[in-house]
C-alpha cells in the first residue's frame, strides 16, 4: 500500500512536471493532473491538499538536483574567475534545457512561504560557494555582490528565454558583466566585432 502511494505520488509528480514544462503555472491544477494521471479528482487531494503542496514538493526534490549541478560546475573551476563564469553559464544552460523548464516555471511562480523556503535551503550551499568566489576575486562585500550576481543571471535568464537573443551571446554578457562590469562587455562586444578575444588576442 505505502509503495502503491509513493508510485501515485511520483506519477503526479512528474504529471505536475509536464504541465509547467507545456503551459507554465497557469497549466498547473487539479483536474489537470487528475485528467493526466487518470485519477479522479477527489483522489488528488488525497496526495496533495492544494496546489501550493504540490509546488512545495516539486521545490523539494528538483531544485536541489538543479543547485547539484550548478555546485558541480563550479567545483570544477581552477580559479574565482572560473567559478563566477561556471556558475553564470550554468544556470543559462540549464534553464535553456528544456528538461528543466518545470524548474524555470517555478523559478518564476508567486511561491507560497514553505516553497519559498524550500527554495531558500537548496539555494544555501550554492550562495556560500559563490560568495567565496567573490571573495577570492578581492569583494569586501561578498554577500551582497552575489545577491547582485544572481540578479544578473535571473535577468539574462529571462532574455535568453525570451527568444529574441542567442543564448551563448547572452551566456557570454552575462559572464563579462559579472567578471568585469557593464564596461567590460562593451569591451568584450568590441573585440568580437574587431575579431578578438576580449583582451585584445586574436580569434
Amino acid at each position: 500500500m505505502a509503495e502503491h502511494r509513493s508510485l501515485q505520488r511520483d506519477a503526479l509528480l512528474d504529471a505536475a512536471r509536464s504541465l509547467l514544462s507545456e503551459g507554465g503555472a497557469a497549466a498547473l491544477t487539479f483536474p489537470a493532473l487528475a485528467a493526466r494521471t487518470g485519477l479522479a479528482r477527489s483522489s488528488v487531494y488525497e496526495y496533495f491538499r492544494s496546489r501550493g503542496a504540490v509546488v512545495e514538493a516539486l521545490c523539494a526534490v528538483d531544485f536541489p538536483l538543479w543547485v547539484a549541478e550548478i555546485e558541480a560546475a563550479v567545483a570544477a573551476a581552477d580559479s574565482p574567475r572560473g567559478q563566477v563564469e561556471a556558475y553564470v553559464r550554468a544556470q543559462l544552460a540549464l534553464a535553456c534545457d528544456g528538461r528543466h523548464r518545470a524548474v524555470v516555471a517555478l523559478s518564476a511562480m508567486e511561491l507560497d512561504a514553505a516553497a519559498r523556503e524550500k527554495i531558500k535551503a537548496a539555494h544555501g550551499g550554492l550562495f556560500e560557494l559563490i560568495t567565496e568566489a567573490l571573495r577570492g576575486l578581492g569583494h569586501t562585500e561578498p554577500r551582497p555582490a552575489a545577491a547582485l550576481l544572481q540578479g544578473v543571471v535571473d535577468a539574462a535568464v529571462r532574455r535568453a528565454l525570451s527568444g529574441f537573443d542567442d543564448p551563448a551571446e547572452i551566456a557570454g554578457t552575462a559572464v563579462r558583466i559579472a567578471l568585469d562590469g557593464v564596461g567590460g562587455a562593451v569591451a568584450g562586444e568590441r573585440d568580437a566585432v574587431d575579431g578578438q578575444q576580449p583582451g585584445g588576442a586574436r580569434a
